[in-house]
């Protein structure tokens, strides 16, 4: 048995989008509280025990009855929240995550989670999801939805579209076996280089909207200095209430847009990478990758912008999961001399600049490309530490 996240869009009316945002209120302000609660008991008492997620649900009545608005909120989302702000520490204590932070009512994304506990979420057949303390909601889904619902997560993206991401268990689909191996060298110029010598070209999305998001982000930075100006002014007249940048509709109007640009950019890319690593579990057994350390190649500013554009982290992720869930084997691997060794001889020809896209074996003189040689290096690598294992 395997967790899924199904996404599906959802279509709340006005008063489902007012209760939303209550739950969004509700959890950030428990999530906000606790978190002080832990840092003050924390210094007054450094040597005491930390509190366990049970610890912090045993307080939420209590919460409750000092602010009555809280019963308003769905119960199990207050306790989700008060599970991830634990495993937000552990994983400080165990220096994998920074240390958590308040959270603000001012940052564009927000989210809330609801346990599932007597049928309480529901699916029809008429496209109609039932969630806790909203109702009967539309929503829109690209594929069928099957197997025991576990939890459900209500999103807010930046462009207040709204979102129901379902967390389902069900059987782990096994793709047939093909017992064909494949190394994946990663590259700026081409996205994926396998050492079948198939290369996935590089698709620069963000370049594609480039003129027409950049076209809004103009129009949103002369807006938000307008806006800016007029509240000075304000100010300076002695208004009691000045306005707020949300009160003016041509700044709100221009964000939006610009959110839309970089959604689509992000969307189109995802989609990419989807229908890349689906096909490459579909077509292999065996797929061998490097761990690349992204934060210490995105320092070179002349390909910082190219090499995030690749989304290599993410294309690891899915393919993480995709074995996981289609039962293949995903073998990782140190980086390190993959691209100056013969693939051919096992010659070590030294470190190559970057502008060296082809070069010559010295010792049995086969000639090679740059990042089909790597990959095939890195195919002979991973068999070799997975046969170790």
């Amino acid at each position: 048995m395997v967790l899924k996240g199904i996404k599906l869009r959802i279509y709340p009316n006005q008063e489902q989008i007012e209760h939303i945002a209550l739950n969004f209120g509700a959890n950030r302000f428990v999530w906000n509280q606790m978190l002080d609660m832990i840092q003050q008991r924390y210094e007054n008492n450094p040597e005491s025990t930390f509190l366990s997620a049970y610890s912090l649900n045993y307080l939420l009545p209590q919460l409750k009855k000092e602010y009555s608005w809280l019963k308003l909120a769905e119960s199990t989302a207050l306790q989700a929240t008060d599970h991830d702000l634990i495993e937000a520490f552990k994983g400080f204590f165990k220096h994998i995550r920074k240390q958590p932070k308040f959270k603000s009512k001012k940052f564009p994304k927000q989210s809330y989670q609801c346990k599932f506990i007597s049928n309480n979420i529901a699916l029809t057949d008429k496209h109609v999801i039932r969630l806790p303390k909203l109702g009967s909601v539309r929503y829109k889904s690209g594929q069928k939805i099957s197997g025991k619902i576990k939890a459900v997560t209500i999103r807010k993206s930046t462009t207040n579209k709204y979102y129901a991401v379902v967390l389902v268990e069900c059987e782990n689909q096994v793709f047939s076996k093909t017992k064909r191996q494949v190394g994946l060298d990663v590259g700026v110029s081409d996205l994926l280089i396998t050492s079948d010598s198939v290369k996935y070209s590089t698709v620069r999305f963000d370049k594609n909207l480039e003129r027409k998001k950049h076209y809004w982000e103009k129009r949103l930075a002369r807006r938000r200095l307008l806006a800016i100006k007029d509240i000075h002014k304000q100010k300076k007249y002695g208004l009691i209430e000045p306005k707020s940048l949300d009160q003016y509709k041509n700044y709100q109007k221009a964000k939006i847009m610009v959110a839309k640009y970089s959604e689509k950019i992000s969307n189109q890319r995802k989609d990419y990478l989807h229908k890349i690593t689906t096909q490459l579990v579909h077509d292999y057994d065996t797929i061998v990758i490097e761990d690349i350390k992204t934060n210490n190649l995105l320092k070179n500013h002349n390909l910082a912008r190219a090499i995030a554009n690749q989304s290599w982290r993410q294309l690891r992720l899915m393919l993480e999961y995709k074995c996981t869930w289609y039962d293949k084997q995903l073998v990782v691997i140190d980086p390190y001399k993959t691209s100056q060794i013969c693939s051919n001889c096992g010659y070590d020809d030294g470190k190559h600049e970057l502008d060296v896209r082809d070069w010559s074996c010295p010792n049995c003189h086969v000639h090679h490309d740059r990042d089909i040689n790597a990959s095939k290096n890195i195919l002979n690598k991973g068999l070799g530490q997975a046969l170790v294992k």
